[in-house]
C-alpha cells in the first residue's frame, strides 16, 4: 500500500468533511435537529482526525538519529491511535449524550426540508471521499476483502479513512431515518434515537481502530506474503542451505526489519559466507523493497533435529 495513496485519501476526506461540517451546523441551527448536531460534531471530529493523520505523516519523515536509530516511522501509528480516541470521545460519546438528552426531552423540528437537503449533500460528498479511499485501497488489496485488507494493512491512513467514511455514510443514513420518522410520526424522540444510533456506531468503529493501532504500536510482523518472499530470497542463494529461523518487524509503516539465522556449509570460508550475505541482502531488497534493516546470522547447518533436541545435562562431579 503506497503512502502517497493514503495521503491522497486523507486530503480528499478532509476537504469533504470541512464542507459537510459547515452545512450540517447550518442545518442544525435552522432545524434544531439532534441528529444534525451529532452529525456536525462527527464531521468536525473527522476533520480533526484527518489533520492529525497528515501531521503524523509529516513528523514520521524525520531522519533517524541517536535517540531513534530505526527512525520515526511509528509516529504515524501514534497519531492514528489518537484519532481513534478523538473519534470515541468527541464523536461517539457526544452523540450518545445528545441523543439521550433529546430522547428524554424531545423538541419539535423546525423546517425539516433543510435537514433533508443538507443530508443529501453530505451523502454525496461522503460518497466521493469513500470512493477515493476505496480506489486507492484497490490498488494494493488484490483479492482480499475490505475487512481483511484493513486487518492486514500496516499503513494506518487508508484503513482509518475507510472506516471513518464508511461510518459517516451509515451515520448519515441513521440521521436521515431519524429525521424522517420524526417528521412522519410527529414524535421528535425518533430524532434522538437517530443520534443514539450514530453515537453507538462511532463507538464501535473507534474501539476497533484503537485495537488495530495498538497492535501496530506494539509491533507487527510483515504480512505472510512478504515473509514468504523474504524466505525465498534467502534460500535462492547457493551458499545458503536453509533458513533456520526468520523474524520480521515493522519499524514503521513502510519499513521492515528482517533478522534471520541462515544455515551454511561447514566447509565454507569466511569470504564465501560474506559474499553470500551480500547476495542475500540484495535479493531480499529486490523481493521486498520495504526491507530496510537486514541482519543475517550465519550458522553451521546441524539439521532440524539438532535445533529441537534438548541439551544433555552436564556431568555433576561427586564429592
Amino acid at each position: 500500500m503506497s503512502t502517497e495513496g493514503g495521503t491522497k485519501a486523507v486530503v480528499a476526506a478532509l476537504a469533504a468533511n470541512l464542507g459537510i461540517a459547515v452545512t450540517k451546523f447550518g442545518a442544525w441551527f435552522i432545524t434544531g435537529s439532534s441528529s444534525m448536531l451529532s452529525e456536525a460534531i462527527h464531521s468536525c471530529a473527522d476533520s480533526g482526525n484527518q489533520v492529525l493523520l497528515l501531521v503524523g505523516g509529516k513528523r514520521a519523515k524525520r531522519e533517524a538519529d541517536d535517540s531513534h536509530q530505526f527512525g520515526y516511522g511509528r509516529v504515524r501509528y501514534v497519531y492514528a491511535f489518537v484519532v481513534s480516541i478523538v473519534l470515541f470521545c468527541l464523536g461517539g460519546l457526544f452523540s450518545i449524550y445528545e441523543g439521550w438528552h433529546k430522547f428524554h426531552d424531545p423538541e419539535e423540528l423546525n423546517d425539516p426540508i433543510v435537514a433533508f437537503v443538507v443530508l443529501g449533500i453530505a451523502i454525496v460528498l461522503e460518497g466521493f471521499s469513500f470512493r477515493t479511499a476505496l480506489r486507492e485501497s484497490n490498488r494494493s488489496r488484490g483479492k482480499k476483502s475490505l475487512f481483511r485488507f484493513i486487518r492486514d494493512a500496516r499503513q494506518p491512513e487508508l484503513p482509518v479513512v475507510l472506516l471513518e467514511d464508511f461510518g459517516a455514510l451509515i451515520g448519515l443514513v441513521f440521521a436521515l431515518l431519524g429525521v424522517t420518522l420524526a417528521v412522519v410520526t410527529g414524535d421528535a424522540r425518533w430524532d434522538g434515537i437517530g443520534a443514539l444510533a450514530i453515537g453507538s456506531l462511532l463507538l464501535v468503529i473507534a474501539v476497533f481502530l484503537a485495537f488495530e493501532m495498538s497492535s501496530m504500536l506494539v509491533g507487527e510482523s510483515a504480512v505472510p506474503e512478504q515473509q514468504s518472499a523474504v524466505q525465498a530470497a534467502i534460500e535462492s542463494s547457493s551458499t545458503v542451505d536453509r533458513v533456520i529461523h526468520l523474524r520480521t518487524l515493522h519499524t514503521g509503516p513502510d519499513e521492515i526489519m528482517v533478522a534471520a539465522k541462515i544455515a551454511v556449509g561447514g566447509t565454507d570460508t569466511a569470504a564465501d559466507v560474506a559474499r553470500a550475505i551480500d547476495e542475500v541482502e540484495r535479493s531480499i531488497r529486490a523481493a521486498v523493497p520495504e526491507a530496510r534493516w537486514i541482519y543475517l546470522e550465519p550458522d553451521i547447518d546441524r539439521g532440524p533435529a539438532a535445533e529441537t533436541a534438548a541439551p544433555a545435562p552436564a556431568d555433576v562431579p561427586h564429592p
